[in-house]
This record gives C-alpha cells, sequence and structure tokens, in this order.
C-alpha cells in the first residue's frame, strides 16, 4: 500500500543542502520534498553513490541520502529495497540522527516474514526510545506470529480476481440495499487522470463499480459516476454510502503543485440510475495541511467516522467522529473516538458490522505485520466501542490488511497486500466466508440393561426444528450415522435442535427418546448418542443373593444385593409409565413346595425393599415366586457357559438349565454342577405394561408385604 497515498503521513525531511551543495543531492532532495518517491528512489540512491564517507558531514549526508532511498520505496512498497537500503543508513549509524530506522527496518522485515531480524530492529530501537509504544509492539507482534498462524480462524479467503488488476484495488463498499453493486478505489486503466502520480508510481485513484449478473457471477467494473461529478484528475478512494445508498461519502486528495493540502471527504446526492450529483466538500478540518478521510456513516446519514492526522489524537492518524446537527444544517466539531479504538500507531478504513460492531485496520496494536484488522465490539445503544479484538490468521496476514466490508455475518469483503496468484504483493480486493460448522450424528442402541448387546435394525428417525427429517435402520453393531446427504449438504445444521426415536418388533415402545442441539456452538462437533431399547423377555437383573434357605438380602464381602436392586430402582424412574412383574426362582434342589415359598419370599424381600427403602410406589412392582418351574436359558461357545446371549452366534448353542441337564455333571463335574445350579437361582423382571397413572391405578395388593409361612 502507498503509505502516502493512503494513509497521508508526513514525514520531516533532514536537510543537509546547507553544507553540501552536491547537484545529485538537491535533485535528491527536491524529489525527496516533492514526495515525487517513485523517481525519488533513484535520484537518492544515485545521490548516494556519488557521495564519499570521508569526513563527518559527508558521512551524514550519505546515510541520509541512503535513509530516503530506503523511504522511497516503502512508501511505493517495495520491501525488500527498502530493508536494503535501510540497512546501508544503520552502517552508518544514521539511527543517531533518525532513530526510526530501526523502527521501519524492522517493519519492512517483518513484512517479508523475517520475524527473528525484525525483532532485533525492534528491540534496538526500543533502546533509543523507550518510551515509544510502537517497538515493544513489532516485539509482541513477532513473537505472537506463530501463534496466530496456529490458531488460524475458519475463515476461507479468495482473491476476487474477476474484479481485480494488476494496479491498486482497495476499499469495497456495497451501495445498494440488494447490495448487488460494489463500489472500490482502483487505480487501474482508464481512469480520468491520465498523469502517472509520482507518490504511488501508478495512475490517480478513482471509484469503480462493478454488479452482480443474472447468473450471480461480477461484471465488468466501470467508472463510477457518467456525470464526472465524483472521479477527477485528483485521487478519489474510500467510500461509503448511508442505508439508502442515495448518499455518497468519500475520499478526495487534490494534486496541486506546491501546496501542501491534505485529503477531504466529499459528498453527493444519487440523481438518477449511476448519477451522482456535484460533489460538495464537508469542513472538517481546521487546516489546509491536515488530511480527512475513509469516511464510514450510519445508515440514517447523521453520525459519521473518519480517519485524520488531526492535532489532539494520540500518534499518527486516528479515527474521530462527527454528527449531523439538523438546525444547523452543519456537522459538528470532530471528536476523537478514544484510546478504546485509537492508539500511537495509525488508525484507518472503518466500517460498519451487520451488529454494529466497528471494524478497523491498525499498526498500533500487536498483529500479523503492517496493518491489521480488529473489531470493537458496540457499547449497547451507545456511538461507542471497545474491546478491540484482532481478527487472526488467514483474515490477517504479514502485510497490510484493512477495508473490511460485512455483507453477511459470515461472508465479506476486505482488501490485502499478501501475495497475489501471480506471485506480486498489490493491494487487491479478497473476499472471505465462515464456513458453517460440520455436525455429524451416530446413534448407538442397545439392549435396556446391558450396552454389551447392540441391537441391529432398529428403526431410528430423527425430527429437526428446521423442519428436517430423515430415517434409518442400525447397522449389526447397533450404530446408524449421518454426515453428509447425497446432494453435499449436511444432515445437522447449525442452529438447530433435534429429536431422535427408536423402534423395533419385540421391545417396548421408546417414548423418551433422545435430543440434542447445535444451538450455540460455534466449533465442528461429532454428536454420538448412546439409546436403549427393552426387550419384550425377562429383564436379567444384576445378581441378588440371600443366605441359605433364607431370604434376607445378603450383604457379604462378595455382594450387596441392596445395591444390586438399585438397577431396578433407577428402570423405573427412567421409564415412570413401567409397571414391572419382580419374580425369583430357585434351582431344582428340594421339594417343589419348599421352592415355591422360598421363592414368594424372597421376591417380597426384593419388594419391600423398594417400597419401604426406596419410595417405589408399590402399585409398580408385583411380587412372584416362580420356584422352581422355570429352567433359566444359556448359551455356550466351546467350554464357555454365557449368561447372556452373544452378538455373534456362530458356534454357539442354547441350552435350557434343566435337571436332566444339570444332573448329567453331579458326578463327573462337582463344580459346574453347583454353577449351573447358581445360574438358576436368580430374580428376573419382566415389563407387564408401559401405561401406568398414578391417577387411576388401582391399590397394591396387602399381601405382597406379607412374607408367606415357610417350614
Amino acid at each position: 500500500m502507498n503509505y502516502k497515498l493512503v494513509l497521508s503521513l508526513v514525514f520531516i525531511s533532514l536537510s543537509w543542502l546547507s553544507f553540501a551543495q552536491n547537484k545529485y543531492v538537491l535533485e535528491a532532495e527536491t524529489f525527496f520534498i516533492s514526495e515525487k518517491y517513485c523517481e525519488g528512489a533513484d535520484k537518492c540512491s544515485l545521490a548516494y553513490t556519488k557521495l564519499t564517507r570521508k569526513g563527518n558531514q559527508a558521512k551524514k549526508i550519505k546515510a541520509d541520502m541512503a535513509f530516503k532511498t530506503a523511504e522511497c520505496y516503502r512508501f511505493t512498497d517495495r520491501f525488500r529495497e527498502a530493508n536494503e537500503w535501510y540497512d546501508r543508513a544503520l552502517l552508518l549509524d544514521y539511527q543517531q540522527v533518525v532513530p526510526e530506522v530501526h523502527y521501519y527496518n524492522g517493519e519492512m522485515l517483518r513484512m517479508m516474514g523475517s520475524f527473528d531480524k525484525a525483532m532485533i530492529q525492534y528491540e534496538e530501537y526500543k533502546k533509543l526510545v523507550p518510551a515509544d509504544t510502537r517497538g515493544e509492539i513489532g516485539i509482541k507482534s513477532c513473537r505472537d506470529n506463530k501463534s496466530f498462524v496456529a490458531n488460524r480462524t475458519r475463515h476461507k479467503i479468495e482473491n476476487q480476481a474477476v474484479i481485480n488488476k494488476a494496479e491498486m484495488d482497495m476499499s469495497p463498499m456495497f451501495a445498494d440495499r440488494k447490495e448487488s453493486k460494489l463500489y472500490f478505489a482502483s487505480t487501474r486503466a482508464g481512469s480520468t487522470g491520465n498523469a502517472t502520480d509520482a507518490i504511488s508510481c501508478e495512475n490517480y485513484m478513482d471509484i469503480w463499480v462493478t454488479e452482480y449478473d443474472k447468473k450471480g457471477n461480477w461484471g465488468e467494473p466501470k467508472l463510477a459516476d457518467v456525470t464526472g461529478n465524483i472521479n477527477t484528475e485528483a485521487h478519489e478512494g474510500s467510500v461509503t454510502f448511508d442505508g439508502r445508498g442515495k448518499t455518497m461519502f468519500f475520499t478526495r486528495c487534490p494534486n496541486m503543485k506546491k501546496q501542501n493540502l491534505g485529503c477531504d471527504i466529499w459528498m453527493s446526492e444519487l440523481k438518477g440510475k449511476d448519477e451522482w450529483g456535484p460533489a460538495v466538500k464537508m469542513n472538517l478540518k481546521t487546516a489546509d495541511s491536515v488530511s480527512v478521510g475513509h469516511p464510514c456513516v450510519t445508515d440514517d446519514g447523521k453520525y459519521l467516522i473518519f480517519a485524520s492526522d488531526m492535532a489532539g489524537g494520540y500518534g499518527g492518524r486516528d479515527l474521530w467522529y462527527t454528527t449531523f446537527d439538523r438546525k444547523s444544517d452543519t456537522w459538528t466539531a470532530p471528536k476523537n473516538l478514544g484510546p478504546e479504538v485509537n492508539t500511537a500507531g495509525n488508525e484507518l478504513f472503518p466500517t460498519f458490522g451487520k451488529d454494529g460492531s466497528l471494524y478497523f485496520a491498525t499498526d498500533g496494536m500487536p498483529g500479523l505485520g503492517g496493518l491489521d484488522i480488529y473489531r470493537a465490539g458496540k457499547v449497547g445503544e451507545e456511538l461507542k466501542w471497545e474491546n478491540a479484538k484482532n481478527l487472526g490468521f488467514p483474515i490477517n496476514s504479514e502485510n497490510n490488511d484493512y477495508a473490511l466490508y460485512e455483507y453477511t455475518d459470515r461472508k465479506g469483503y476486505f482488501t490485502s497486500e499478501r501475495k497475489d496468484p501471480d506471485g506480486k504483493f498489490n493491494p487487491d480486493i479478497y473476499s472471505y466466508e465462515i464456513p458453517p460448522n460440520i455436525f455429524d450424528l451416530k446413534v448407538i442402541v442397545s439392549e435396556l440393561g446391558d450396552k454389551s448387546i447392540k441391537i441391529a435394525d432398529v428403526r431410528v428417525v430423527v425430527k429437526g426444528s428446521d423442519n428436517s427429517t430423515w430415517e434409518g435402520f442400525t447397522r449389526k453393531d447397533g450404530s446408524i450415522f449421518w454426515d453428509k446427504k447425497p446432494d453435499g449438504s449436511r444432515y445437522v445444521n447449525e442452529a438447530a435442535s433435534y429429536a431422535i426415536n427408536i423402534s423395533k418388533d419385540g421391545y417396548h415402545p421408546d417414548k423418551k427418546g433422545a435430543q440434542f442441539t447445535t444451538e450455540g456452538l460455534n466449533y465442528d462437533q461429532n454428536f454420538i448418542i448412546d439409546m436403549a431399547l427393552l426387550p419384550k423377555k425377562p429383564i436379567r437383573l444384576p445378581e441378588v443373593r440371600y443366605p441359605l434357605d433364607k431370604w434376607d438380602l445378603l450383604i457379604d464381602s462378595t455382594i450387596n444385593s441392596p445395591d444390586s436392586l438399585l438397577f431396578v430402582y433407577n428402570l423405573l424412574q427412567e421409564y415412570p409409565e413401567m409397571v414391572l412383574e419382580l419374580s425369583s426362582h430357585t434351582d431344582a434342589r428340594g421339594s417343589n413346595e419348599r421352592n415355591q415359598k422360598l421363592s414368594e419370599n424372597r421376591a417380597k424381600a426384593c419388594y419391600k425393599y423398594l417400597v419401604e427403602q426406596k419410595g417405589v410406589d408399590p402399585r409398580r412392582i408385583v411380587p412372584v415366586g416362580k420356584g422352581e418351574i422355570e429352567p433359566r436359558t444359556i448359551w455356550k461357545r466351546g467350554l464357555e457357559y454365557l449368561p447372556s446371549q452373544p452378538q455373534d452366534m456362530n458356534g454357539v448353542e442354547t441350552i435350557l438349565l434343566n435337571e436332566v441337564y444339570i444332573n448329567q455333571f453331579k458326578k463327573t463335574d462337582k463344580k459346574l454342577f453347583d454353577q449351573l445350579h447358581q445360574l438358576n437361582r436368580r430374580t428376573e423382571g419382566k415389563v407387564i405394561k408401559m401405561d401406568f397413572d398414578p391417577a387411576t391405578a388401582p391399590v397394591a395388593n396387602p399381601e405382597f408385604l406379607i412374607f408367606v409361612k415357610y417350614p
């Protein structure tokens, strides 16, 4: 970016002409003072070669020519050449005359990505001018660069090659409410003036415009007005519009020889399609040499923020504001926007975000290089902004980045001097987009009470608050996964809530379902939802043991039977509409009558614990003693007996533990014989119904609390 053109920086030239009437030095000084940096670089470098180092005064003049050569290159964005000439000035101890030679050299090195070398220059400058915060900011920026890049944001950046030319293209801004016309400033061929600007080495800048065509593509840019009221032989750029697109505010920098005139902000009213009325200069400054520019106006056109080097700021260019006084039909005296935004550096290119936040560029805060784009949050309903935050990489780069326009909360345009597709560092217009957060969904269905048993072919239906609905069936491992649809869009979207329901024949309906939401999430996420179905078959409860020939709930070093019953309690809590039969079984040893009574008392012991100790509604449990009449079914793989049916039944034998089967091991394997009998001694749950209503359910049977007489 041409700093003289865009920033209108004022530099004091040290003149040694009173000591050296060298014609080369005279010519170089003339070009430099006239701000003809394009040719001035050659004039100053030539004078440098013609001078000797002999004598202190000659050395100072030679150092001054090296410094001015570097400055000419800096102002025309030739960073490498500027760095080389700053080095020459430093070899001649020019930092003793102008300490900033270290700072500017650090800036050039940082622009080129040489952060270690740049840090050395900033540190040397800080030693010479410790009160200037720019040195410390430069050091911090170099240290933080890797962190910026490592913590890159999700912005996707694209060079708008269809708009850009080889020359400068900058400050994109939409004019109409439909946001279909993009205005920008450019030095491309076809500008109003035919002369080359001696400051920038390019054409004079004009305001151009491009429009979306019917296919949504940008059309060929053209000059922004047909009346000649906007673009002149001077520089015009950094345009903004009121909310209706009827009033244009733009920067104009006059080009008058031998006059020190700064830039001004002008206004023009729309008179017809692409026809702007006569431009009127806003009276915002007290001295002609002061520059004001980069306007940013509210939708009502009554509050204007701009950049200026007028007195009373914090250093360099600051952001100022003025309001329109309806009574006097004038703009009020400018006021500084304050230290919440302004720094000792330069604050430029303000624009408003869709939420009222303020975007601006600055080189006075830590960043990646040159100008970085910052966002300051709006304070309530006040016209005040604070807590400026760097937008980070890749919006900001090692080079100058500025003039961001927020098109939507996810898309926008800005200017950057990063390397373009052709490998050059010209200011170009870039677009950015924050892609949607990526969400996917995995549902895993297992049997209630045993997550190791996964259920295949479960119908899974998902309904979203965004009116989306989709469904599928679980695989063999009980899972189903969704990410992209066939058209490339996502199943799970941002700012939406979703409900999941599952069902399968042979299982009780899952009335509760599951829910998840993406509302408030600003990061990618994989949703993994575990769900369960209750099979329409006996529910195997955790083991409950009793002392031999008794029904007390056993608690010893091997088991805590009351804790085992917490499974039943939690199950009833999770399914408040469930009514459960709680049945106890014995093994086949002993008489049928004794086993029946023993099993009834054991079932009642479980019932009493849940009702009296855990507070379960007694109408939701029915205790039943099954004695020895219902032997258990188990499964065998090889020599291993499995209490739960495995997912893979290949090579698995199904076994009914009746007396005939168990007794075959009575003499040959006493340990297995006892183990199989133990498997038959169990407590199981069976769902009787899933429509319990406490308002209408009948009273519980009082006999359930009374143990039967046992011999």
